[in-house]
């Protein structure tokens, strides 16, 4: 199926959509203000080895410490497994690159396992072996790549260390990737002599923005073309392309036409839905996705679906449907970690197995790693997919300032309650003849026209009067109960 990427550029931001079939699959955007940091090497110093938990915390000069778990460590993967505490002490300078973003109250996370990416390979300078991405099939060109660079060359920059062959690869000449290989292994003695007697935490080496990782790593065989719609961005693409993609550099356009690109496609609109909990089916049926900081529901419902023949074939084809779009929700969204989905249970154990397949089959081109358990007999299938950036859902949105991200808010009847009580817990500690409560107009209506609220008791019972006021301002849950 043909592909084309959208990029919109600003001075602000770079938003970018993967198109496939005219449907967006992945939107990606990166902020002046907040740029992700996943890729970029530090020099850092280790500020506490914590053997119990088999990882250290590492500063690196921004805003929270870097966590680095003795897996991550090269020295590590390379021969025994050692204990963190043999491997760091506190003080140590260490080279890391940031394998996942800080996410939430999380610091990013750290590796010494360095993997520098060009169009054609990832270099490991700590590795040792030569890898081939899954997705080259052939086996005579994975023959031919794996000894193509087993084999020495002339101007290949020599050294040591491993690679990775990427998709893109897949039928490239021997120079071109000679080529990459040198330039990747002369941008590690770069970063090894800029890290070279290091003694206070910085940054040393920064990966690509959002528009040139665009053109490395997005544009795939199947990508028809990449839309640009900014003249200065369109040109800086072009410049990366021709240096180190030629490739892909005639695929690469400017829009210009009047009609905003992300509205032209309908992009705006696909944003907007995918920060919503309810994803609607075209069957009637629908999905409830819910993201919280431990893990992903997803709630698989028939809704307005009735079916033609029976309830389990209405069942079935109803989690079928949904198979497709949570694959494409989970890109879309960039939703990462554990995801639960609960399909509706099935009777059949065939159902079960397709579904399971459908599922399967639908996240076979997602590019993060990804893993599927088994659909239990319960309708419950656990996924988890690499999350490495935050979630679109949490680039653009904030938690909500009255709920604090809860979802739900207290009622009004609960908030009056808590107002009375309040009352009566504050007379106890200070008599007073007057007490003044301020809070939302709903709640104060509330307490002026419902009996229930206990207000005419508390003043029959203590003497104290109550005076209430409306303040806009407040949310529901907001109030002040002032003694006079």
């Amino acid at each position: 199926m043909t592909e084309e990427i959208l990029v919109n550029c600003t001075c602000q931001e770079v938003r970018v959509a993967l198109v496939e079939g005219g449907t967006p699959q992945e939107i990606l955007i990166e902020r002046n203000g907040h740029q992700g940091i996943v890729g970029n090497l530090y020099c850092g110093r280790v500020t506490r080895v914590l053997p119990g938990m088999g990882a250290a915390f590492v500063e690196i000069g921004t805003q929270r410490t870097a966590f680095l778990h003795v897996s991550d460590i090269a020295q590590a993967a390379e021969g025994d497994k050692l204990p963190i505490d043999a491997l760091l002490r506190e003080g140590q300078m260490v080279l890391g690159q940031i394998s996942k973003d800080p996410l939430g109250a999380k610091g990013a996370r750290l590796s010494t396992q360095i993997a520098l990416p060009s169009r054609y390979l990832v270099y490991l300078p700590h590795g040792t072996t030569i890898g081939i991405s899954q997705r080259i099939h052939d086996e005579e060109e994975r023959r031919r790549l794996k000894e193509l660079l087993t084999t020495p060359g002339e101007g290949d920059g020599g050294g040591g260390g491993g690679f990775i062959l990427r998709t893109a690869a897949a039928g490239v000449e021997e120079a071109r990737l000679r080529a990459d290989a040198a330039f990747l292994r002369a941008e590690w003695e770069g970063i090894e002599a800029a890290a070279c007697g290091r003694e206070t935490p910085d940054l040393v080496h920064q990966d690509l923005p959002l528009l040139l990782r665009v053109v490395r790593d997005m544009a795939r065989d199947e990508v028809e073309r990449i839309l640009i719609d900014d003249p200065t961005a369109h040109a800086q693409a072009m410049d990366y392309a021709q240096r180190f993609a030629p490739d892909i550099a005639a695929r690469i356009a400017l829009h210009e036409g009047e009609a905003p690109l992300f509205d032209l496609h309908c992009i705006e609109q696909e944003i907007d839905r995918a920060l919503e909990r309810k994803v609607e089916l075209r069957s009637g049926g629908y999905l409830i996705i819910d993201q919280t900081e431990a893990l992903t529901t997803v709630d698989v419902n028939t809704g307005g679906f009735v079916g033609r023949r029976n309830l389990e074939e209405t069942i079935f084809k109803t989690n079928i449907e949904a198979a497709q779009a949570i694959a494409r929700q989970l890109r879309l969204r960039n939703l990462g970690g554990i995801i639960i989905v609960d399909f509706i249970d099935m009777l059949d154990p065939e159902h079960r197995r397709q579904v399971q397949r459908a599922l399967e089959k639908h996240c076979e081109r997602d590019p993060a790693r990804i893993a599927i358990s088994d659909l239990s007999t319960l309708g419950l299938v656990q996924i988890t997919r690499k999350r490495s950036r935050e979630s679109l859902g949490h680039v653009l949105c904030v938690p909500c300032p009255t709920c604090s991200g809860r979802g739900v808010v207290r009622s009004v009847e609960t908030v009056g309650f808590e107002i009375a009580r309040e009352i009566l817990r504050r007379l106890r500690q200070t008599p007073s003849a007057r007490a003044l409560v301020v809070a939302a107009p709903e709640v104060v209506d509330w307490l002026q026209n419902d009996e229930a609220s206990g207000l005419q008791r508390i003043e029959s019972q203590t003497g104290c009067i109550a005076e209430v006021k409306g303040e806009p301002l407040y949310t529901r849950e907001q109030y002040d109960v002032v003694l006079r």
